[in-house]
């Protein structure tokens, strides 16, 4: 299929935002509209190193950018190794701890790894770019930053910005009141040097992002926009990107592939469609075909399935999103004799684990007592009695059944299911 580009004047990006629900607020809609249908633009979003990963409430802004790059125009993702030591009061109610330089020089460089993932530095046509603010950032002074930038803010225009405003009850330090002027400055840097007119965010940017803006017009750097995306809510009024066990990352070393991919799996019939319009490249005809069958045949979930699919084949890839649903289908089936020692280490993450010694046998009703599976004897034999206890997803109806090395999975491992989800990894050491 031909990705449309911004010469291409029957694909209209910003109407094609808007009908995904990805404008929240913008700045002088009806120019930017024309801009972006007559010439391609340069337009960056920034990252804040705040951990060693980015999380899925990142992944609304990184698409964003790739929605840009795919219409034919020039994106910059920029990470915060300079904000990153000094933090965003936005959306938060309490100062940020302060982290190292060491730290965030570490964080910097992995989620520019991350960042590459997403976008095409490579196309002839329209790369994208990846800067750091700390470049230049690190080198100004604090006699030029507050003469040649700070001067042109007043006190009260930045109390009346919301990030600040909504700070002031519990106090705000002179660190984080000063981090607006610093992503002001950002903008205007790059509107200099990379002659970037546009910069997306999430909606509690839009006090920084117009305070870019206001520094721009004053330093005579040109027309400039504004465009914010909302934060990702949930209908049932829980945090997005939120599971029982944390945050979901986009790096599979803090949550495995099959975790991100249950989560979209997961996702409410009331939230499935505004999450195909925001986190897939789906087409309308695609998402309209969906909700029909939504409304027709919820039981299938095959929106959901679908949602799953697109967003974790889009993070981790095709083999990784393969191995999430061979792990989906052998939990769902009972069989986890079919998956590699990764997938069923994978498979079982979060669930409780006990390691016991290499013994050449264990009795079944001992293993569950030291699985804690079973309270006692008495359950444990009740529990097989009753055909409610499996060995690698086979039934075991045996009170007196004796498991051996030979049954291990891959040498090592027994998993122990009682009932129809309670599944139980052993581990011989």
């Amino acid at each position: 299929m031909t990705q449309p580009t911004a010469t291409n004047q029957s694909f209209d990006l910003l109407e094609d935002l808007e009908y995904r629900g990805l404008v929240h607020q913008v700045t002088h809609r009806e120019g930017l509209h024309e801009k972006l249908q007559k010439e391609p633009i340069t337009l960056y979003c920034g990252f804040d190193p705040t951990a060693d990963s980015l999380h899925i409430g990142s992944l609304l802004p990184i698409l964003c950018l790739m929605r840009f790059q795919k219409a034919g125009h020039n994106p910059i993702a920029l990470v915060g190794g300079g904000t990153g030591l000094i933090g965003d009061p936005s959306g938060r109610t309490s100062e940020r701890s302060l982290n190292t330089d060491e730290t965030v020089a570490n964080w910097t460089a992995s989620l520019q790894r991350q960042l590459s993932r997403f976008l095409d530095f490579d196309t002839q046509a329209n790369p994208a770019k990846l800067v750091s603010n700390y470049d230049w950032l690190a080198s100004m002074n604090i006699i030029s930053f507050l003469r040649d930038v700070g001067k042109y803010f007043t006190v009260n225009y930045m109390l009346a910005k919301d990030s600040v405003d909504s700070r002031l009850a519990n106090g705000i330090s002179f660190t984080e009141f000063s981090y607006m002027i610093m992503q002001a400055y950002d903008f205007s840097v790059l509107r200099e040097q990379h002659d970037c007119a546009l910069q997306i965010g999430g909606s509690d940017q839009w006090g920084n992002i117009t305070a870019g803006l206001d520094l721009i017009g004053k330093l005579g750097g040109g027309e400039s926009y504004g465009l914010t995306m909302p934060l990702v809510t949930k209908s049932d009024g829980k945090k997005f990107g939120k599971s029982e066990s944390g945050a979901i990352w986009l790096d599979p070393s803090k949550t495995s592939v099959y975790t991100f991919y249950q989560f979209w799996i997961n996702t409410d019939d009331s939230d499935v469609i505004k999450f195909l319009k925001y986190f897939t490249f789906l087409s309308r005809e695609r998402i309209a075909e969906l909700e029909a069958e939504l409304q027709a045949h919820p039981e299938k979930r095959a929106a959901q399935r679908e949602l799953a699919r697109e967003v974790t084949k889009l993070v981790h890839g095709a083999d990784a999103l393969a191995s999430a649903e061979k792990i989906t289908e052998a939990l769902f089936s009972g069989d986890v004799t079919q998956l590699n020692e990764a997938e069923l280490v994978e498979a079982l993450e979060g669930m409780p684990t006990v390691v016991l010694a290499d013994e050449a046998e264990i009795a079944l009703m001992d293993l569950l007592i030291a699985a804690k599976a079973a309270p006692s004897k008495r359950q444990a034999r009740q529990d097989i009695e009753s055909g409610a206890v499996y060995i690698n997803g086979e039934r075991n109806t045996a009170i007196d059944a004796v498991l051996t090395k030979e049954q291990r999975l891959h040498n090592q491992y027994l998993v122990l299911r009682r009932g129809k989800k309670n599944y139980y990894l052993v581990r011989f050491e």
